[in-house]
């Protein structure tokens, strides 16, 4: 198993390499599709062979930084005919028609125009290809570097405010949580957001694992400890059962993977009580409201029936500070035939084990799962309402709302 969703050789920065994990394959297959070129970049994205809002943000300028690498190859600019190369006016005006076309591959996700802003930026300053590519490169690697050190602290800072905020009301005993999508490893240059606090908590709770003092093990254990972990299937591609789950498994992390449609039964019937739920984010606007996967709206308003605490984990980059309210926000859809059809590792029938081929290799297969004449409405994304959400976790801290209900975020902007 590889948590590694993005490769990335920058030993030589004149000569760096990226490859992404494509997750349409996962669980049974691991393969890396390697990116040379914008177009390459678009393509995973579009795709969701990488997803996730901070790793579009990290494929997508790392593809920007492959594509002017070859503009400044001779083997490359000797053979190609789509960049007028007399001048760098002439690549500055082709490269921003080819960053827009970059940013339509995901326009939900903020990271991605964010950075894909941030990179027109030192485009604009530049003044030769040579010193873009410097720049560019820095900055990349700056977001990469960035974005993982995030994560933990994103991690940590949500773990400590839910295990104070059951402390503060008198509990102390085990609880489970529920989340949706991939927000882990997978999403990131690793560790994850809302996954990532998931896997602070599980950290907490082995802590006594380790301790022979039995007075410092009795006092840890009247402290709350997270044991088990409720992921959602969730549509579109079950990134939760296909994805998360994965992560899960690989960590160790006592968890159960559920239907989308059974949150409140599992909720109602849960043996372990379930205390919070951590969802990740793909915009962020300045009053609260949050676009992630489709299916975190209903959980929200489940966990509020249940009076379950409901967090949003994001990296401050996922802020829109432009708009104010979520019904301003464009929701993707998706094409129906990832509805209609289903795509994955042939299994035997007999055995349940993954079908092989003459390599040994597990093998992809679509299987139809609805009629094919069927209209389908499949929208990547819902917008959970703000008054809906008890806290936004980043890496600054964590963001509850004044008495009058609303959140102050102007301190991300």
């Amino acid at each position: 198993m590889s948590l590694e969703a993005i490769k990335f050789d920058r030993a030589d920065p004149h000569n760096v390499s990226v490859s992404v994990l494509d997750q349409l394959l996962l669980p049974y297959t691991t393969k890396y599709i390697q990116i040379n070129t914008i177009d390459d970049g678009f393509s995973v994205i579009k795709t969701m062979q990488v997803r996730g809002a901070p790793a579009i943000a990290i494929v997508g300028s790392l593809s920007v930084l492959m594509e002017t690498q070859l503009l400044g190859m001779e083997s490359f600019t000797k053979t190609q005919y789509f960049y007028d190369l007399s001048g760098f006016e002439e690549i500055r005006a082709r490269l921003s028609e080819r960053l827009d076309f970059l940013l339509s591959s995901r326009p939900t996700a903020v990271n991605l125009s964010n950075s894909l802003t941030e990179i027109k930026n030192i485009l604009n300053k530049s003044t030769n290809l040579q010193g873009f590519n410097k720049n560019l490169c820095d900055y990349v690697c700056k977001l990469i570097d960035e974005d993982f050190a995030n994560n933990v602290r994103m991690g940590d800072n949500g773990a400590n405010f839910l295990l104070q905020s059951l402390k503060g009301e008198g509990f102390n005993d085990d609880f489970a949580v529920l989340t949706i999508c991939n927000t882990g490893s997978l999403a990131t240059s690793g560790y994850g957001t809302a996954l990532g606090v998931i896997r602070s908590l599980w950290k907490e709770s082995q802590k006594n694992s380790s301790i022979n003092n039995t007075e410092k093990k009795a006092k840890l254990n009247n402290i709350p400890k997270m044991v088990r972990v409720f992921p959602l299937e969730t549509r579109p591609y079950n990134q939760g059962s296909r994805l998360t789950a994965y992560e899960l498994v690989h960590d160790s992390i006592p968890a159960t993977l559920i239907p989308d449609s059974s949150i409140a039964y599992r909720i109602k019937t849960s043996p372990i009580p379930i205390k919070a739920a951590f969802v990740g984010a793909d915009r962020i606007v300045r009053n609260g409201d949050t676009a992630n996967k489709i299916g975190t709206l209903q959980l929200a308003i489940i966990c509020k029936q249940f009076g379950i605490k409901f967090f949003v984990v994001a990296p401050k980059t996922t802020i829109d500070n432009v708009t104010t309210h979520g019904d301003d926000i464009v929701v993707e859809e998706r094409n129906p035939n990832e509805f209609k059809i289903v795509t994955g590792t042939a299994m035997d029938m007999d055995t349940n084990e993954p079908k092989l081929t003459k390599k040994g290799e597990p093998y992809s297969a679509k299987v139809g799962i609805a009629p094919s004449e069927i209209d389908v409405w499949n929208p990547a994304f819902d917008i959970t309402p703000h008054e809906l959400i008890d806290g936004i976790i980043t890496e600054e801290g964590v963001y509850t709302k004044t008495t009058e209900g609303a959140f102050d975020l102007a301190s991300l902007f």
